[in-house]
């Protein structure tokens, strides 16, 4: 249940210049040439304990603040949750950590979705007689992140596949992921109690496929989430895309080329206007509303090697886009100043990090800032950077 990280200078210049040598001999125009932004690093202090190696995995920022989530591991596989915080992306202080279950003081925690200045968490850690992922939702209360105690079957049980993400918003919050008969939901007034939902019509799968949902955002209707449909007989997702006012009753949204292979998996909004990235045949595609459903709005970058790919980050701010993809040359950085419709390379800070299970990569946007964590596998960094006017 532990996420990915950074990214390219190395391996972005590898691929432009392999890219730029095949456009030339084709005659077709050369790519566009990369952002390069001014990335400088950031100390994460180390949160009372025993000491380990950090982990990072996920950053979000609002009502002023920035929050880091991962954990720590003393080897061996001892990990145990850990939490900072930041006023400005620059200078962090650990979060005291409150778990109240024998996995929550294990938890790595891997998901954070923010609202004013509520927090709410997503957390795990492998175990039991299978090794499944025993996961918790954690809470910011009175300056600590506190691990809400959950029946084992809320996130867990013989139904179980996989928790994904939480987002907050004006209807509460909601957790999405996906349960033995398709996409499910958790439902929440205070982002501490969830209520889980699944088999919901529309949202689970059914007669025309298994669903699958990734990530979810709070719109000013209530929520709209992203995913995947596996039709009968076909080896590939195609893009799905709900929306609900409650978290409950669920509706599909008509995606133009549904039948196409595409998997958006990160969703987030721009304004007003929720744009989605993921896979999409050999390469990637950012989704969003025409008026009639979602279609594709751009196309961007290649998939290379044998590692599936997938998009490890989305973020917005000041009407700028910023994801992270991920596939078999690694981790990449792109930017897109026009709610999604063309895509620039961005330079990320450090070395370039290949794909795999013990990565992590995240991004937040706040304020004209940008903030990414990096778990490469052998060490975690924050950095954070000012996004040049020109990738706007």
């Amino acid at each position: 249940m532990l996420p990915r990280p950074v990214l390219v200078v190395i391996g972005v210049v590898v691929v432009l210049l392999g890219s730029v040598a095949c456009r030339a001999e084709s005659g077709g125009p050369p790519p566009p040439r990369p952002v390069e932004v001014p990335w400088q690093s950031a100390v994460l202090p180390a949160p009372p304990g025993p000491a380990g190696r950090l982990l990072v995995r996920d950053v979000v920022a609002c009502a002023g603040r920035w929050y880091v989530v991962g954990g720590s591991d003393a080897g061996a596989d001892q990990t145990r949750p850990a939490a900072w915080t930041s006023p400005d992306g620059v200078t962090w202080t650990s979060v005291p950590v409150a778990p109240v279950t024998y996995y929550g003081e294990q938890n790595v925690l891997y998901a954070a979705g923010c609202r004013d200045d509520r927090l709410a968490v997503l957390g795990a850690k492998n175990g039991g007689a299978h090794g499944n992922p025993r996961t918790s939702n954690w809470h910011l209360a009175g300056g600590r992140l506190v691990e809400m105690a959950a029946p084992f079957e809320l996130y867990g049980g013989p139904n179980a596949v996989n928790v994904a993400r939480v987002a907050g918003g004006t209807a509460g919050w909601l957790i999405v992921g996906a349960r033995r008969d398709g996409a499910a939901a958790w439902v929440s007034t205070d982002g501490v109690r969830f209520e889980l939902i699944e088999g919901a019509p529309e949202l689970a799968g059914d007669a025309r496929g298994r669903t699958t949902a990734y990530d979810v955002v709070a719109t000013p209707a209530g929520w709209l989430a992203v995913g995947g449909l596996l039709v009968p007989g076909r080896t590939t997702l195609s893009p799905l895309v709900w929306t609900s006012a409650d978290g409950r009753a669920w509706q599909r949204v008509p995606v133009a080329g549904a039948d196409e292979p595409g998997q958006p998996r990160r969703v987030t909004m721009v304004g007003t206007t929720p744009v989605a990235v993921g896979p999409a045949g050999t390469g990637f595609a950012a989704w969003r509303p025409d008026g009639a459903g979602w279609r594709v709005a751009a196309r961007f970058g290649s998939a290379s090697g044998t590692v599936v790919p997938t998009v490890s980050g989305l973020a917005a701010g000041d009407g700028r886009l910023v994801a992270v993809t991920v596939d078999g040359a690694g981790h990449s950085f792109w930017v897109s100043g026009d709610t999604g419709g063309s895509w620039r390379p961005m330079t990320g800070p450090g070395a370039s990090v290949p794909a795999g299970g013990d990565k992590a990569v995240a991004v937040a946007v706040s304020a004209g800032r940008l903030v990414v964590v990096v778990d490469d596998g052998g060490r975690s960094g924050v950095w954070w950077a000012v996004l040049p006017a020109e990738s706007g």
